[in-house]
């Protein structure tokens, strides 16, 4: 495999996970998919009936949906989607929802326009919208990532049909040749020409939200309360940003977020750190890219293992990415990079997504305090050794394991949460 090619497969990868997105991404794909199906219908819809798996419940209920006045919820999403949703902007439907959009969907959500069923289905990330009107109904069927619509059906017929190749992956690009080494040859060798848009854009909007959620009221607060309880350290407020970052985004902020894997928390805790500290420690511009680069690729990587929806918390995958970039970036060697990533996969590989919401905020710095623990670790050549409890030989089959443990051995304690949830 030349270098060039792998240059190429390598950012098509980070140009089709590194896309903005308004808020929460379940929300936002449920009304995502009832924009499209709207604009098939060509009227608005009478009835709405969203059939979605578990971890899409789990994962709307509890967050606010931007530009919805405060409200959440599975129908709220759907509704707003399909009365003022713009299609075109893919993860950004909602951006240019108005008063009237507003008002119109609240008129329609109280008098239950929408109601949500539960969708029996082993696929984390599933969900069907139907809607409804002057005798005609549209399906928009959605499967494994937040928008690939694998069918649109219109009383019956087939509108669209994805190949089933693409449908059941979810994405088009090819990642089998992802891993700790190539990963660290590609954010070494780039031409960051063809990667500084990318980068700008992410710095850009992941650091304004987390402004704005240091200088905003959201939620509890958890940047400032870090900021004012654990001293004035690059830790500190790495952690203080990312979690404000993530607080003002589960809290309806209608600022976009520069997503990885599907996820806008595992967007911002792969970057927002590893910019506060290259700020911090003046690193220059063209070092921080690679960084954000090595670190966003890491992040897909290990999701690759886990999937995007899962009873494993993303901030784990994202934060330990993070602190590998950053022993990347201050020039740590492959085996320093790989000491990072166990030190904090041995130590942190058991926290549990109990579904969206502003207490993610709390586990992105949870995560983010681990994360750099190990890095100063390995940065003292200190490392636990292979074996140890889950620990492997390299940094991929560990990987590799906690995937494994993530989507399969927590398939059933997933399962327990949102029966629990539900409940």
């Amino acid at each position: 495999m030349g270098k060039d090619i792998l240059e190429k497969e390598f950012i098509d990868i980070i140009r089709e996970e590194l896309v903005p997105a308004m808020g929460c991404t379940e929300p936002i794909a449920l009304a995502y998919a009832a924009a499209r199906g709207r604009e098939v219908l060509g009227c608005e819809p009478e009835g709405i009936t969203a059939r979605c798996s578990g971890n899409m419940i789990k994962n709307v209920r509890c967050v606010t949906i931007p530009n919805s006045g405060g409200l959440t919820g599975i129908e709220t999403a759907c509704v707003l989607g399909a009365v003022a949703g713009d299609p075109s902007a893919g993860m950004e439907v909602l951006e240019k929802v108005d008063a009237s959009g507003r008002a119109r969907a609240e008129e329609l959500l109280r008098g239950g326009c929408c109601r949500v069923e539960y969708l029996d289905s082993e696929i984390p990330l599933h969900f069907v919208v139907v809607l409804r009107a002057q005798g005609h109904t549209v399906e928009v069927e959605v499967r494994h990532t937040h928008t690939n619509i694998v069918s649109i059906t219109e009383d019956g017929q087939v509108v669209l049909e994805k190949a089933k190749e693409l449908a059941d992956k979810g994405y088009a690009t090819d990642r089998s040749r992802l891993s700790l080494e190539t990963i660290k040859d590609f954010a070494d060798h780039v031409d960051l020409a063809l990667i500084r848009d990318i980068f700008e854009r992410q710095v850009r909007c992941n650091m304004d939200i987390a402004y704005e959620g240091i200088s905003g009221d959201y939620g509890l607060g958890i940047g400032r309360v870090i900021r004012e309880s654990y001293g004035d350290g690059v830790v500190a407020r790495m952690k203080a940003y990312a979690a404000a970052a993530s607080e003002a985004r589960m809290g309806g902020c209608d600022m976009p977020v520069i997503i990885n894997s599907g996820s806008g928390n595992q967007g911002i805790a792969s970057s927002v750190p590893v910019v506060v500290y290259a700020r911090e420690k003046n690193i220059p511009t063209e070092r921080l890219y690679r960084s954000l680069a090595f670190s966003s690729l890491l992040t897909i990587y290990q999701k690759e293992f886990i999937g995007k929806l899962s009873a494993f918390c993303g901030a784990v995958s994202a934060s330990c990415a993070s602190a590998a970039a950053i022993t990347y970036m201050v020039g740590g060697t492959l085996s320093q990079i790989k000491a990072t990533i166990d030190n904090t996969l041995a130590n942190i590989p058991g926290i549990i997504c109990d579904g969206a919401k502003i207490s993610c905020a709390a586990k992105i710095a949870s995560s983010l305090d681990a994360a750099m623990m190990a890095h100063y670790l390995a940065m003292q050549d200190k490392e636990y050794e292979a074996y140890t409890g889950i620990l492997k030989e390299n940094a991929g089959e560990t990987i590799s394991c906690i995937g494994y443990i993530g989507k399969v051995g927590m398939h059933q304690t997933d399962k327990e949460i949102i029966k629990m949830m539900l409940e």
